[in-house]
């Protein structure tokens, strides 16, 4: 008895008991994707060995706090945040415990007091003290679109005697004698409603109870003095103050970019178009003409710069802008059919087609007969369970798109440029469309004016006069401000939006981040070799060069936000540019400690920028689905995308000790070079850690306000959990004396960040649950680098691990001596 307790005070267990926990969450998000979620709960979530071991973690953090004294020995920052962690728990208990959740559908007009639930004894029912009548469902979309914007249910609510009326919408919820309301989806008739019920006042009191005792911890633990993130931040203020005059040497890894080379293909149809190029003023001219597209109105600019993306994966084709490439495309149709436009990123498709390799014009689609070539295997593919499908089908879908968008264009059918000032969904609508919703009088106007403004472009490319475009555009934009019934036409926004496309901010801040960083990563070396003044006022305006880049960063950010009218961290591409700019945020805040810190983190931002404009990453403004309408999404977004940022400089501080370590010979001076990286390292861990956990738990708030439940096992939750615990094992590894040294903790740092890696991207493209987007060909590339560079980081920390060098005894020799 007294060795099992002894075991289960141990810090040995502590990890033991996080590790297996871990390995236990991974598994069963696998689980999940082959077998489904109700299997990996009952298997796994619910499973009675698996709330064993969170009742031995709890069990074991309770036993080290009473065999420890921490309370005697004030370590308040220590005992409330763990304190936070058992409350938390506790309310899980109390949810799987007690809580209810199920639906309850209603057609219009229809009454129903029962919700269904399902259990893993099948389904069960239970009568509700009230009668809910549905009198009307709605769908608000987005104008001029199929988008939902929002579904709302109009209740009348029978009880007590009397009748409520009440509107139920994403992210508004309905409270009502302890069951909790959520609109969660609808029939595909529109005329019936689907709401998510969750009954769990008690699970849910005592977990936000837990959560704002979290928030209250990690705030302690920066205050504190007795904390051990302020104890880091003292031993780190100590070491500098005992390296300040210390000397080494560092063979410097150089890091070179290759940027892709762009090659326009070659034939006399391009040599014409470049023959009868438009001229970027009239272009500019055509940008700036408001259109609709995807539910929102934008200026005919960010139409055709998407476009081109789309259809040719580069931002301009030879020496034509996106607006010179889209009114030439639309103006001279025939020719362009003729032009290699049309990216082709899949080998095996071009030799089963016998098409180009990298891009293929138009007509190389249809045979002889004019029959769409690709058709026989797209009806087979659409045959196709979503799953079933090989990467082949998934790019010859692409493929077809990037076909049917030209055939659009050429037809002009799209984009909407004539909005309807008589429809109540504010549709616009292209020239070539469905025009019998407008008068005749409006019908022959826009049918009329734009084949007469195409007229005039191909006129004007023979005569070199564009004063009459610019007529007829000045006549479309009249019609255009006339008939503007929902005031959809912001002509601030849209000039902002131009600006915003032609600075093309994220693009020069990840050539100033690589500027800056890497020439302040040589001055801190030359710093440490040799501490003359010339070299320190060259790294104080660099980083002030950087400070620039990191301002233009933001304002760049701000103009997405004005520009879309919400948080610019709603889809991959933005949440890229948001971890960058945490990132360097992270790296200012650390710089003022360790110049080295900031040049990694400069640099880093400067790679995650470059990732984020790779052709797999779409940088379009959209609208927002329904349920991330909530303030809850923005902030647990912004909180645990911060945290990334935190963990980067962890990892890249973790490399550069191994490179240290692995490459120098041991030395007193070079001792303390590694302590002081390490302690930045830990302080960086626990900064990351306390956002990732905040955020986790604001993720948590933002599920239960807007559908009714704060845990549902999501692959995506599951893995920022399993980031959290990871993290919790490296910063709770120096507890173990045996463990306790700068190898082992700048490994797990450069390790652990793997799980950030698997939270953000990996469970997108490769696991089930609402966050996966499905895995393609260039997001396996993605991931088949990351492989390799992890393999190269494991080679490393072997190496490493050889020549390492016990750099505490070493100093305490040389002091003895």
């Amino acid at each position: 008895m007294d060795r099992l307790l002894k075991l289960l005070t141990s810090y040995k267990a502590t990890i033991t008991l996080l590790f297996v926990y871990a390995i236990g969450l991974a598994t069963a998000t696998i689980l999940e994707k082959q077998m489904g979620t109700e299997a990996a709960k009952m298997l796994i979530y619910y499973s009675p060995l698996f709330i064993l071991l969170q009742f031995l973690l709890v069990l074991n953090f309770i036993l080290i706090l009473i065999r420890q004294n921490f309370i005697k020995r004030k370590r308040w920052a220590m005992v409330v945040v763990h304190l936070a962690l058992v409350v938390i728990l506790a309310g899980a208990l109390v949810t799987f415990l007690f809580g209810k959740e199920g639906q309850i559908h209603i057609r219009e007009g229809e009454k129903a007091d029962t919700m269904m639930m399902h259990t893993s004894n099948g389904i069960k029912t239970e009568r509700m003290p009230f009668v809910l009548e549905l009198a009307e469902f709605r769908i608000i979309r987005y104008p001029g679109s199929e988008s939902p914007s929002s579904y709302e249910s109009d209740l009348l609510i029978h009880i007590n005697g009397e009748v409520r009326e009440v509107k139920l919408f994403m992210n508004n919820v309905l409270d009502l004698e302890g069951y909790r309301f959520f609109q969660a989806s609808y029939d595909h008739d529109e005329k019936g409603t689907i709401l998510s019920v969750n009954s769990d006042v008690a699970g849910r009191t005592i977990t936000y109870t837990g959560y704002l005792i979290l928030v209250f911890g990690f705030i302690l633990m920066f205050i504190l003095p007795g904390s051990h993130f302020r104890k880091l931040a003292r031993q780190l203020k100590e070491t500098r103050e005992s390296a300040r005059k210390t000397v080494m040497t560092l063979t410097m890894v150089l890091i070179t970019m290759v940027s892709q080379g762009q090659e326009l293909p070659g034939s006399h149809m391009i040599e014409e178009i470049q023959q009868n190029t438009i001229p970027q003023e009239h272009a500019a001219r055509f940008g700036a003409l408001p259109v609709q597209f995807h539910g929102r109105v934008m200026p005919m600019n960010t139409f055709s710069s998407e476009i081109l993306r789309k259809i040719y994966k580069k931002p301009v084709y030879g020496n034509l802008n996106s607006d010179q490439f889209l009114l030439s495309l639309i103006a001279q149709p025939q020719m362009w059919m003729q032009v290699p436009v049309i990216s082709m990123a899949n080998e095996q498709i071009s030799d089963r087609y016998n098409l180009p390799v990298e891009h293929v014009a138009y007509y190389h689609f249809f045979d002889h007969r004019g029959d769409y070539r690709l058709l026989p295997q797209l009806q087979e593919i659409y045959h196709k369970p979503a799953g079933e499908r090989s990467t082949f089908d998934k790019d010859l879908l692409k493929l077809d798109e990037r076909v049917n968008i030209l055939y659009q264009l050429f037809n002009g059918a799209m984009p909407g440029i004539f909005p309807n000032p008589h429809g109540s969904s504010h549709t616009w609508y292209a020239p070539g469309g469905n025009l019998s919703v407008f008068n005749e009088k409006d019908s022959l106007f826009i049918t009329n004016t734009f084949a007469w403004y195409l007229s005039e472009v191909t006129h004007s490319l023979s005569s070199g006069d564009w004063s009459k475009p610019g007529r007829v555009l000045d006549l479309i934009e009249e019609y255009q401000r006339k008939n503007d019934k929902a005031s959809l036409i912001n002509p601030k926004k849209l000039e902002a939006e131009i600006r915003y496309n032609h600075l093309n901010i994220f693009n020069h801040c990840k050539e100033g981040y690589f500027l800056f960083g890497g020439i302040l990563l040589m001055l801190a070396f030359m710093l440490m070799l040799n501490e003359r003044k010339w070299i320190r006022y060259a790294s104080a305006l660099f980083i002030g060069g950087t400070l620039l880049v990191f301002l233009i960063h933001i304002y760049g950010m701000g103009m997405r936000w004005y520009i879309s009218g919400y948080a610019p961290w709603s889809n991959s591409y933005e949440t890229m540019v948001y971890v960058a700019w945490a990132t360097v945020l992270a790296g200012l805040i650390f710089g003022r400690k360790s110049t080295i810190t900031l040049a990694l983190a400069t640099l880093f931002g400067g790679i995650i920028l470059f990732v984020s404009g790779l052709n797999w990453m779409d940088p379009q403004i959209d609208t927002l689905v329904p349920v991330l309408k909530s303030p809850w999404l923005m902030f647990h977004v912004a909180v645990i995308v911060g945290a990334y940022g935190f963990f980067g400089i962890s990892f890249l501080l973790g490399i550069t000790n191994l490179l240290i370590m692995t490459f120098t010979k041991k030395s007193m001076l070079l001792s303390y070079r590694i302590r002081e990286l390490t302690i930045i390292n830990n302080l960086s861990l626990l900064a990351g850690l306390a956002l990732m956990a905040t955020g986790t738990f604001l993720g948590a708030v933002w599920a239960n306000e807007s559908w009714g439940r704060y845990w549902g096992w999501d692959p995506k939750e599951t893995w920022a959990l399993i980031t959290i615990v990871v993290y919790s094992i490296v910063t709770h590894i120096h507890l173990i004396k045996k463990w306790d040294n700068e190898w082992i903790f700048n490994l797990l740092s450069v390790f652990a960040f793997s799980s950030v890696l698997m939270t953000f991207l990996g469970v997108n493209y490769f696991l089930s649950g609402m966050h996966s987007y499905g895995q393609t060909e260039s997001t396996t590339s993605v991931f088949l680098y990351i492989a390799i560079a992890f393999l190269m980081i494991g080679i490393l920390g072997i190496i490493s691990y050889r020549k390492r060098t016990i750099f505490k005894q070493d100093l305490l020799e040389k002091v003895s001596k």
